[in-house]
């Protein structure tokens, strides 16, 4: 009887929806959310044939050197720059990630995010908790409307194009800016105007992130970009943070020349820029933009899916639901890749 492939799960998660993996594999799994050394990393994935992470554990060249059996990385997240796709696909080992699932769930949250920042939501309810509501006034923490005003998405991919739907309740004007030109239907669906990334930001009364984070992504919402905003702009991050530069951000709302933001990521979390915490005028959150149960059930399950797949097993054997890769080292009976 031949030894079961080995998979390890670097995080905690749903022991429940991770007990399929017991079918095929010898599991190892993390019982404790850690923080995982590099070394250790490497050391755990030269025994093993694939491995189920998170966004929270990157995975490059470092952490897989002289790892002969490893042949496949499950990623739980639609963003993947925890990973070194080109090292990984080097060695022939494939990635895969969970995107469609947590499209829905994110966009709700994105449209709340914008909508707490334009309306000052997390500020007044530190004003009331720290006890400042000794009187009604009419000027008190007036904030910036939603219905009827300009809604600029930059990255208009899945959730981009659910964002702009949600935005069609409010009556939103919506334009948006991408790599490339949506479909004329897509764009009718949406109600979604195409622009340069120049007039997206000076016509925006709000103004949402959600682009895939890369080299050239970087700091995209600089200093100049900020300058190039109303400023009684909204700005709302739900892609990720490496993507706006959170110092140049803090001295646009330090000085007014911003409204207010919104963030869910961060350059460099868990850690946060502690300007950000000195901020009134900014909604902070730890992450959570697709942190539904039922969605993130779903992310675990469909990452489940492509390990199994991956390593030759199941269904879809060879042929797993959401590659991001081609991974070529050999996947056992039924490969398709």
């Amino acid at each position: 009887m031949s030894e079961r492939p080995r998979v390890w799960v670097s995080q905690p998660l749903f022991a429940d929806v991770l007990a399929r993996l017991g079918e095929h594999f010898e599991v190892e799994a993390t019982r404790e959310v850690t923080r995982h050394e590099p070394a250790a990393v490497n050391a755990i994935l030269r025994r093993m044939d694939g491995a189920l992470v998170t966004l929270n554990d990157p995975i490059g060249a470092e952490q897989i050197a002289g790892a002969q059996r490893l042949r496949a990385i499950a990623n739980v997240g639609v963003g993947y720059n925890n990973l070194d796709i080109a090292a990984l696909s080097a060695a022939g080992i494939l990635a895969s990630n969970t995107p469609d699932v947590l499209t829905e769930t994110t966009a709700d949250f994105g449209f709340a995010l914008m909508m707490a920042a334009a309306r000052r939501m997390s500020e007044a309810e530190r004003w009331l908790r720290d006890g400042h509501w000794q009187r009604w006034s009419f000027d008190s923490l007036l904030g910036a409307d939603v219905h009827g005003a300009t809604l600029a998405i930059l990255g208009m991919g899945r959730i981009g194009q659910a964002i702009a739907r949600r935005a069609t309740g409010f009556g939103m004007r919506t334009l948006y800016h991408n790599r490339s030109r949506l479909p004329a239907a897509v764009e009718a669906e949406c109600k979604a105007q195409y622009v340069g990334f120049d007039e997206l930001l000076a016509r925006a009364d709000h103004l949402v992130l959600v682009l895939p984070y890369s080299p050239q992504s970087h700091h995209l919402i600089d200093a100049a970009a900020l300058a190039k905003l109303q400023p009684h702009a909204t700005l709302t991050n739900i892609a990720r943070g490496g993507i706006v530069d959170e110092d140049a951000l803090c001295d646009a709302l330090e000085h007014d020349r911003l409204g207010a933001a919104g963030l869910d990521v961060y350059e460099g979390e868990p850690r946060l820029n502690p300007r950000l915490l000195q901020q009134r005028r900014v909604v902070l959150t730890p992450h959570i933009a697709s942190g539904s149960l039922a969605t993130r059930r779903a992310m675990v399950a469909l990452a489940v899916d492509n390990l199994i797949a991956a390593l030759g097993f199941g269904p879809r054997a060879g042929d797993p639901p959401s590659p991001i890769n081609g991974g070529t080292r050999d996947r056992g009976p039924g490969t398709r890749i």
